[in-house]
């Protein structure tokens, strides 16, 4: 989307906490001052603005390391703030999957999630390939899982590694059949390799605001 035709969205749009909330939508996570830019309003109307929105569940800030100094704020959707959003593939994705299992049986809509899983499984490893240690299989890892949309970031623990996904792309599926959870972490085991230890610790399906995942070093 070009700055204009986003200009023009945000014109015909109501005024006030809306504004915001398609900002995050089309342009994806964002800095207050990058809000303010686009915007073309002060950082303190913008603050009020993300006090108010955070207090009603639809965005977030979530503290991002920014080289030797301090970490910077990145504002982002919350589940909540995405529902506003209406989302008519994922209501066709959960009817498809409701019909292959009524017309087709649970044996089909496994063989589809397996499938699945093959290619996902492929196409990770060979982005991981190369990879000298954990450190570095997490880090492509989260870069992968952030580019396809669950906003997923890493950090570095005492004991290992915590893998955190913001969003779930595909939330509604997954809720429709958790085969396609149970394949993700089959696939996280495998190719972050023998040695990682890899324990779900946060799930969106649960209630959790996110799906996290601690990483540890098989003794």
């Amino acid at each position: 989307m070009s700055s204009n035709e986003l200009k023009n969205d945000l014109l015909i749009t109501s005024r006030g906490a809306n504004r915001f909330l398609l900002l995050l939508k089309t342009r994806g996570p964002q800095t207050s001052l990058e809000m303010g830019t686009a915007l073309n309003i002060t950082d303190e109307a913008v603050r009020q603005q993300l006090i108010k929105l955070a207090k009603e569940g639809l965005v977030e800030g979530i503290a991002e390391a920014n080289g030797v100094g301090r970490p910077v704020q990145i504002w982002q959707l919350t589940p909540a703030g995405n529902a506003r959003f209406p989302d008519a593939h994922a209501d066709l994705t959960a009817q498809l999957l409701r019909s292959i299992r009524t017309e087709l049986g649970e044996a089909a809509l496994e063989r589809l999630i397996a499938v699945r899983e093959q290619d996902t499984r492929r196409a990770y490893a060979q982005e991981l390939a190369g990879a000298t240690d954990l450190r570095e299989r997490v880090a492509r890892l989260a870069a992968i899982r952030s580019r396809e949309g669950y906003m997923a970031g890493w950090t570095e623990e005492d004991d290992g590694y915590l893998l955190v996904e913001n969003h779930c792309p595909i939330c509604v599926a997954a809720a429709t059949c958790q085969g396609f959870c149970r394949a993700e972490l089959a696939i996280f085991q495998e190719v972050l390799g023998q040695e990682a230890n890899v324990t779900r610790i946060e799930y969106i399906l649960s209630s959790d605001r996110r799906c996290a995942y601690r990483i540890t070093q098989r003794a």
